[in-house]
Parts: C-alpha cells; sequence; structure tokens
C-alpha cells in the first residue's frame, strides 16, 4: 500500500483503505486534535505485529511526543529485536476509552459508548541516547504526570534492558460512540430497563510502601484534587 500523502488540512490526517471503517463510518475522525486526546488519556495501549505468520497483540505502555507514538518494551523480546533493523516492524496501535455500557431494551441494540484510536505504520527501535531518554521520561509522566523528575533515572544496566519503539502518526483514525441506545421504535413500549450506565477511572488513595520511611511526604502531584 502507498504511504499516505501530507494531508493538506494540517488539522486532519488522511483517511485511507485501512482507516476508513466498513461500518459505522460516522463515527470516525480524522481530526488530530481529537487523535491526540484520546492517546494522551491513556497508559496502556495494545501492539499489534505478525510473529511466525501468525498474529500478535499485546498490552504495554506508550506515550506520546508530537507526531510520533512511543511505546515500552524489553531489549530481550522478539518484536523488538525484529524493530532494530532498516526495514522495521509494521505494526497496529489501538487506545480505547470505555465510557459507558449502552443497555438497549433489545439484544442486538447493546452497546459501549467508547472512545478508541487505531493508528498503522511500522514501527522502529529508539537508538538515539537523548531520544531514548525523553522518551522513557515521557513513558513514566504518561502515567503519573511530574513523576520522571520525582525518582532515580535508569542507570546503564537498566537502559540497556529497556526498549523503546518509535511509531510516526501518520495512518491514524479515532472513532467513538456517544448517546443513547439505539431502540427499535416497536421496541419502545416493551417493559425492559434501557439507558446508560457510566463508567469512570478513578485513582484510589495513595498507600505508602511498607518499607517508605515516615520522613517522606506525599508528593504533590498524588495530592487529592481539592
Amino acid at each position: 500500500m502507498a504511504a499516505p500523502q501530507e494531508s493538506p488540512d494540517q488539522g486532519a490526517y488522511v483517511p485511507t483503505p485501512r482507516t476508513v471503517p466498513t461500518r459505522s463510518r460516522d463515527r470516525a475522525s480524522y481530526d488530530r486534535e481529537t487523535v491526540h486526546a484520546i492517546l494522551d488519556e491513556g497508559t496502556v495501549c495494545h501492539l499489534g505485529f505478525v510473529r511466525d505468520g501468525a498474529p500478535v497483540v499485546l498490552p504495554t505502555l506508550y506515550t506520546r511526543i508530537g507526531e510520533h507514538l512511543y511505546v515500552h518494551g524489553s531489549t530481550g523480546s522478539r518484536p523488538l529485536h525484529s524493530a532494530r533493523g532498516e526495514a522495521g516492524l509494521p505494526v497496529c496501535v489501538t487506545v480505547t476509552h470505555l465510557d459507558a455500557l449502552v443497555l438497549a431494551r433489545s439484544a442486538f441494540h447493546h452497546s459501549l459508548n467508547y472512545r478508541s484510536v487505531v493508528a498503522h505504520g511500522t514501527a522502529h527501535q529508539v537508538t538515539d541516547p537523548a531520544e531514548k531518554a525523553a522518551a522513557l521520561d515521557a513513558l513514566v509522566d504518561q502515567v503519573v504526570p511530574g513523576r520522571s523528575a520525582d525518582c532515580r533515572p535508569a542507570d546503564a544496566k537498566e537502559l540497556a534492558a529497556t526498549a523503546v519503539l518509535r511509531l510516526e502518526l501518520a495512518e491514524v483514525s479515532a472513532k467513538s460512540r456517544t448517546g443513547e441506545p439505539n431502540d427499535e421504535p416497536e421496541d419502545l413500549a416493551l417493559p425492559y430497563w434501557s439507558g446508560l450506565v457510566p463508567v469512570e477511572t478513578r485513582y484510589g488513595t495513595p498507600a505508602p510502601a511498607a518499607d517508605l520511611g515516615a520522613d517522606v511526604p506525599l508528593p504533590g502531584y498524588l495530592a487529592p484534587a481539592s
């Protein structure tokens, strides 16, 4: 497949055959701000690739810096080995947020309200030390903003055991569903509950490690919002 061309609209990605859904095309978006917002809100992606002729999908940490995704891995993993050469590793990366369960009167119309991003492309292992350091800091801050400046940096041994994949955000799309159940008109009188069950991600109260000194205070970035 030919590489996607530069978009005349710098606010949008160019649709390709792989990023145009075959169903519910009205739910797809190629708006950069929409894609970036979905990516920036998450912490875990699913990295898909082919290994020995069979598909493999792995959950892992990721972060976005500009128009690149950086995916965390181990130098001993097989996909990272494949991504070392100039050819790189063809991948598909997905990120999904579940916002609500959609319960309809009919089983057929049950659904989910969600926001997702799918990115296709060729991933390459990051070898430049400065780029790798910046990506690793961003990966830590993707999980807890501000944390990379408040912990010991990786030493040489740890850096040697850690790999980072870089994927350009070029062939990418977002897809989402919002709103109420789509019940059929003839089902509206049926005596079954219909509506939304909101789904939220919440962080609990930080619990200190058993061996943490009593003189180490809770960092401000972990303090509950007032």
